[in-house]
């Protein structure tokens, strides 16, 4: 899969159903570094959009709802 520690926890919030900006936000990094990161992370799993990797990310195990309710909690 190759996703960079950085990458995962992009990941991890994108699940969660944070935006771009909130996903800055909550890591202290520019939009455009998170955009490049979400890039990045499509490109590497040769994904479309943030759905798909929402998706991929759950069925993978790479995330669980129960963790990303427990955590936006």
């Amino acid at each position: 899969m190759g996703l960079t520690p950085r990458e995962f926890e992009v990941l991890s919030w994108l699940v969660q159903g944070k935006s771009n900006k909130q996903i800055a936000d909550e890591l202290v990094l520019s939009l455009g570094t998170v955009r490049a990161h979400l890039s990045n992370i499509l490109s590497k799993l040769h994904l479309a959009d943030r759905t798909q990797a929402t998706l991929y990310a759950l069925r993978e195990g790479l995330a669980s709802v129960e963790a990303a309710d427990l955590e936006g909690a």
